[in-house]
């Protein structure tokens, strides 16, 4: 390709004054808003930090592995709900990656004619919108009908492992997480597809002309290039998982005590902080301050481990090309 003089000396042109304000002002306004964004996330942790301070005095680290949670005698412990919400988000990630994957793979390539491979992607975005409470309606009233009976057909050939000895109820642990896993798929699949959309067109090319096949290319070269942003995709969907609210709290159970069986009913911090604030006074705010001060610690911890799993397999990758 040839460059005339005139769109070479272009090139190397001044900016206009109001290019330059232009600059100036986009320059500006991006480090306003990720300070802000900074400034917003300390303002909250702080606030709800001063919030539960009564109850960081009185209960300190105890509230960590404490199951006991007791309104009328003003003792309270938070074990139970952080495993319900460690466990629920394990099981949502179980579910929801491989489908959501999937799905991911089959609607970026070229399995489908386009225009119906765009009514797809449009269906998965639009699902990703669905309100939580509505999950949680259809869940009580659709899936556990649906998903009860295979509970039960696995409790009478599996009681005998400590994950599947209570007898189901219907909510429980294992539904929520199921639910949940369910919910996190629009999110994660919209996500990761335009990841794998955006790798270059001739990493494909490249592929096909070294004589690999489809499913060869995809899994040598395309996913490789996009797995950094698929992961991030799986971090925004845990994210959606452990903050979760209503769908949980309409069917995980909201039992207090601990469980190592799927089948049995549980709960966790969104759907503790949900049935209970309503009511709560005293001490009793200061601890759900508290619990929720946890999950807003666990969250950041999460992203930051997720960062920098991202951030080691794109430095993997780049090493073993190079």
């Amino acid at each position: 390709m040839t460059v005339t003089a005139s769109e070479s000396q272009s090139v190397f042109l001044p900016k206009s004054a109001f290019q330059r304000r232009r600059d100036w002002v986009f320059v500006w306004a991006t480090r306003i808003a990720v300070f802000f964004s900074a400034f917003l996330l300390l303002w909250l942790s702080l606030e709800i930090g001063i919030q539960a301070l009564p109850a960081i005095q009185k209960f300190g680290l105890r509230f960590f592995w404490s199951a006991t949670w007791d309104p009328v005698e003003n003792n309270y412990g938070a074990w139970a709900q952080i495993y319900g919400t460690l466990v629920s988000s394990l099981i949502a990630l179980i579910v929801g990656i491989p489908f959501s994957f999937g799905i991911s793979i089959f609607l970026s390539e070229d399995f489908l004619p386009k225009p119906l491979r765009l009514a797809l992607t449009i269906v998965v975005e639009l699902l990703a919108a669905i309100p939580s409470v509505v999950f949680g309606i259809w869940g009580l009233f659709v899936f556990i009908p649906f998903f009860r009976p295979i509970q039960m057909a696995i409790y009478e050939r599996l009681n005998w492992i400590p994950l599947f000895s209570t007898p189901p109820i219907g909510p429980g642990m294992l539904t929520a997480g199921v639910v949940l896993g369910i919910m996190i798929i629009p999110i994660i699949t919209a996500i990761a597809r335009e990841v794998l959309v955006s790798v270059p067109p001739e990493l494909r090319a490249a592929a096909y002309a070294m004589g690999a096949t489809r499913w060869e290319a995809i899994f040598g070269v395309v996913l490789p290039a996009a797995i950094g942003g698929m992961l991030g995709a799986v971090v925004l969907g845990l994210g959606r998982a452990m903050g979760e609210t209503m769908a949980v709290a309409m069917l995980i159970g909201n039992s207090r005590s601990i469980s190592i069986s799927l089948f049995a009913p549980a709960s966790n911090i969104p759907a503790l902080l949900a049935n209970e604030f309503g009511e709560a006074g005293g001490e009793q705010i200061a601890a759900l301050m508290y619990a929720a001060l946890i999950l807003l610690l666990v969250t950041l911890l999460v992203n930051v481990i997720a960062e920098w799993l991202v951030r080691s397999v794109k430095f993997a990758l780049t090493a073993s090309r190079e």
